[in-house]
């Protein structure tokens, strides 16, 4: 199975032995933390780690057709080795999407970026956002034109977001 992990192995030791070693839950929050990652190749049992495989559904989902099985091979060995990893932004549901359908994309994040969205652009947070500022202007006893301003118009762009 080819497969992309964070992973902050890599970087730290250049032993190939140590680094194609079943990859630790500790690893994996390093390789996160420290934007690493890896593309690799395991065997079914140590991709599963014990767990159940679950085949993924996405071709229904998915607008696009996916790719033949060989090409999408070779997309995967392409990019074997050390790649950036983001959680947001190229994750191994990215390379998965990339390597099956052509195109770089994750509906995980993108219903986690909208979520997010949702909560932050909302009239509930824009209220806050008011009263908060409102308060840290009194308290600071600060009364020109650019505080007020900016204790004004951050609600208010808020507020138009949402």
């Amino acid at each position: 199975v080819a497969h992309f992990i964070p992973d902050i192995m890599p970087i730290v030791s250049g032993d190939q032995f140590r680094i194609k070693q079943m990859v630790t839950n500790t690893r994996l929050l390093l390789g996160v933390l420290t934007k690493c990652g890896s593309v690799r190749v395991d065997s079914v049992e140590d991709f599963a780690y014990g767990a159940e495989i679950i085949i993924n559904p996405m071709d229904k989902m998915c607008s696009c057709a996916a790719l033949q099985g060989e090409q999408v091979a070779r997309r995967a060995e392409k990019l074997l080795g050390d790649v950036a990893y983001s959680l947001l932004w190229y994750n191994c549901e990215h390379f998965v999407m990339y390597c099956r359908y052509g195109t770089v994309m994750s509906f995980q994040t993108f219903q986690f970026c909208k979520t997010v969205r949702k909560l932050l652009l909302s009239r509930g947070v824009a209220k806050v956002t008011a009263l908060l500022a409102a308060c840290l202007l009194a308290y600071l006893r600060v009364s020109n034109t650019w505080s007020i301003l900016l204790a004004v118009l951050l609600p208010f762009l808020i507020w138009m977001a949402s």
